[in-house]
């Protein structure tokens, strides 16, 4: 290459260089002037948006600075209502106070003046006291003058008329008391023994001393009586039952007061009659087998009586005693059908009081044990039932109500009362008993004959067939307080002498007449 080439190549260089370097500054111009068209919307940008955010900050401003006052003024004002009711109501406590100032001081102007007014009543009290021990002294004085009495004698008659006074004033607090407690007692004994009666209704039986025998025919009378009469001798003699044949058709009687002899005699003359061989050797045969029949009865008896009232681990031998008591009579009453009538309202009571029903049932079932046996042994049914139970080692409490049942002894437990309350309903209630006309009229002069016996009584009356006994006193002589203490002594001496079945009330009528005639 030559030396032209490099130089127009150079030029060449130099040229694109300074058209090159002069591009370069235009487009450099250009683009500083766009950069600073930029720079000055950027900064005009930047100033509104400066002058938005300005305005919007004042506005926020404003908003929160008119928020917060009228947030001040509502406090303000609450403040200024709580202040205002706060001095209404220190204005009303002082009104307040200030009445009861007034009241207080009214109502000690008021005390003041009863203080004086009790002072001056109280000194006159005083005077008057004085006064009337003053006149007293003088009256004793007097009295003592002109009765001519010694200061002794003065006394005692003072003390007199205290215990009158005294004894008056107890009789009124007695029977206020005994209204209460009758009251009270009655309302609740009536709910246990209707219940109780209710619950336990048994049957009676009764009993004669007679027992009747049909006979097939009246041949059968001949053979009964045997050739001289030796059959029925015999009978007579091994059964110890009176036999009686008269002009009844086709019947013999057997006549006597033992039941079980009457019953072995019953049962003898029955097979005899079957089996129709009557003569000394077949009777005698008769009557033992009837015995030994009866005593499997007895037990049997004993044995269903115990399992009826579902009472366990009792003797054997006071099983058949038991058993006996079906034969035995009380005032045309069965004792046995009692007994267990007595054992099942005990049971029933103690339930309903909360005590041993088994051991009430027990001491009701044995209560009249003692007359079983009380044509062998001798003594009293309850000293018989007592000596029996203990015998067999029955429990105190049994013991105790045989022996109490009839207020012989004190009761020491509740299932002796019980007992007690349940005899006298088994025997009372209508149609349980029947009576003799000899005791009936008997009880009927005893019951007049003791209300009679009492002081101030003018006459008395036994009404009710012996329940109820009416007395008529003399007004003058005792006063209202006085006839019911009357009416309590002759109720406790009827306990205390007479024997009775149920209750017998005792009613005193005291009245004052006053009679005057018209001419």
């Amino acid at each position: 290459m030559d030396l032209l080439s490099i130089a127009a190549a150079i030029v060449t260089l130099i040229i694109g260089l300074v058209a090159g370097s002069i591009f370069t500054k235009q487009s450099f111009e250009k683009r500083l002037a766009n950069s600073k068209q930029t720079a000055e919307n950027i900064i005009e940008d930047a100033n509104k948006e400066a002058e938005t955010l300005k305005k919007e900050a004042l506005l926020e401003a404003k908003e929160e600075i008119h928020s917060y006052r009228t947030e001040i003024e509502w406090e303000l004002k609450e403040r200024r209502s709580e202040v205002s009711r706060q001095e209404n109501r220190i204005a009303q406590r002082e009104d307040n106070i200030e009445r009861k100032e007034t009241t207080i001081d009214k109502r000690e102007s008021s005390l003041q003046s009863r203080e004086d007014k009790l002072s001056a009543r109280q000194k006159k009290v005083e005077e008057l006291e004085q006064a009337a021990e003053e006149l007293l002294e003088e009256q004793n004085e007097k009295l003592l003058t002109i009765a001519g009495l010694s200061e002794e004698e003065a006394k005692s008659i003072v003390l007199k008329q205290a215990e009158e006074e005294v004894t008056h004033d107890m009789a009124i607090m007695v029977k206020r008391y005994e209204d209460q407690a009758k009251f009270d007692a009655d309302k609740k004994a009536k709910n246990i023994i209707t219940q109780a009666i209710q619950r336990c209704a048994a049957d009676q039986v009764t009993e004669s001393t007679v027992s009747v025998i049909n006979l097939p025919n009246d041949d059968m009378k001949g053979r009964i009586i045997g050739r001289e009469g030796r059959n029925i001798r015999t009978i007579e003699s091994l059964t110890g039952m009176d036999l009686i044949i008269d002009d009844t058709p086709e019947a013999v009687v057997l006549s006597g007061y033992d039941p079980i002899r009457r019953e072995v005699a019953k049962m003898a003359l029955e097979k005899l009659i079957s089996d129709g061989r009557i003569h000394p050797g077949r009777i005698e045969e008769a009557v033992e087998k009837s015995r030994k029949e009866m005593d499997e009865r007895i037990r049997e008896i004993g044995e269903e009586t115990m399992f009826e009232l579902g009472i366990h681990s009792i003797h054997p031998d006071l099983m058949k005693v038991i058993g006996r008591l079906h034969f035995r009579t009380s005032y045309g009453q069965n004792v046995l059908s009692h007994s267990i009538e007595v054992a099942k309202l005990a049971g029933v009571m103690a339930a309903e009081l909360g005590e041993d029903i088994q051991l009430a049932k027990r001491a009701g079932l044995l209560h009249d044990i003692g007359k079983a046996l009380d044509s062998e042994v001798e003594g009293s049914h309850v000293e018989i039932g007592a000596q029996i139970a203990m015998k067999y080692q029955e429990n105190e409490t049994v013991i105790n109500t045989i022996a109490s049942h009839h207020g012989d002894v004190d009761a020491t437990s509740v299932i002796a009362v019980l007992v007690e309350s349940a005899d006298s309903i088994s025997s009372a209630r209508p149609g349980a008993r029947s009576e003799s006309l000899e005791h009936y009229l008997q009880r009927l002069e005893n019951l007049e004959r003791i209300s009679n016996s009492f002081k101030g009584v003018k006459e008395s009356y036994a009404i009710q067939a012996g329940r109820e006994v009416r007395i008529i006193v003399k007004p003058d002589e005792l006063n209202d307080n006085m006839a019911s203490k009357l009416s309590r002594d002759v109720r406790k001496q009827i306990e205390n002498e007479m024997d009775y079945p149920g209750h017998i009330k005792v009613t005193v009528i005291r009245e004052t007449r006053a009679v005057e005639y018209a001419k």
